[in-house]
């Protein structure tokens, strides 16, 4: 397997030395800079895997690097680095389109452990799928338009076009709500009781005439989350 290349921006050079160094320690190729627009630059003209990118940077802070990235590159997977205690941070990251977060001080191990997480959950992003056909149905994300098989079309909303477009690019297993809520609303799922996604979830059935008892577009996988039926093709 081709090694993995990580884009490291931190503006600290001790702890982006650290962080280069943990990278380096599991298998990771690393490249680093020192500020927004060094990172920004760097991250639109190499082939990477994943960007490990703090927040407070010189000349372009985080959260416009952040915000360029998702319009120029939306599959690339982001992880940002926060100081502790900076909640709004994090959350406004989340927002954002960050993948997940680390925060300040960190050991090595979690910072492997967060990477590994993300490019386990990246590797199909949701991003590159636009057509999907299952069950008889003809799903074009970028319209938000589905093609019954009885010819009937129905409009789905951006979030449902959302949900459907983050399970088809996983569609090798069940995907949590947790994690619908983390990458489809950008929202940190911890301490939120909410019936949000499985609302969604059952509006999507209904507009996709996915009977909820005998599903067989949407499967609901118990005590696992949601998956898209093994008869799709995308």
């Amino acid at each position: 397997m081709a090694q993995r290349l990580v884009l490291v921006v931190e503006d600290d050079p001790a702890i982006r030395r650290g962080l280069a160094d943990a990278l380096g320690f599991g298998g990771y190729k690393v490249i680093e800079r020192g500020d927004g627009p060094g990172g920004l630059e760097a991250a639109l003209g190499a082939a990477l895997d994943l960007v490990v990118l703090d927040v407070l940077l010189p000349g372009k802070d985080g959260f416009a690097v952040l915000a360029e990235l998702r319009r120029l590159r939306p599959t690339l997977p982001v992880i940002l680095v926060t100081a502790k205690g900076a909640e709004d941070d994090r959350v406004h990251g989340l927002k954002l389109g960050a993948d997940d977060y680390v925060v300040k001080p960190f050991s090595a191990r979690e910072v492997l452990a967060r990477v590994e997480a993300v490019l386990r959950r990246s590797a199909e992003r949701p991003g590159d799928v636009r057509v999907l056909q299952f069950a008889g149905r003809r799903v074009d994300l970028d319209r938000r338009e589905v093609l019954l098989p009885s010819g009937a079309t129905r409009q789905l909303s951006d979030r449902e076009a959302e949900i459907l477009r983050y399970l088809a690019g996983n569609r090798r297993r069940a995907v949590s709500r947790e994690e619908l809520l983390r990458c489809v609303w950008g929202l940190d799922p911890r301490g939120i009781q909410t019936r949000a996604v499985d609302m969604h979830v059952a509006r999507l059935r209904e507009k996709l005439g996915d009977d909820p008892e005998q599903a067989r577009v949407i499967l609901t996988v118990r005590n696992r989350g949601y998956m898209l039926g093994a008869d799709r093709q995308p």
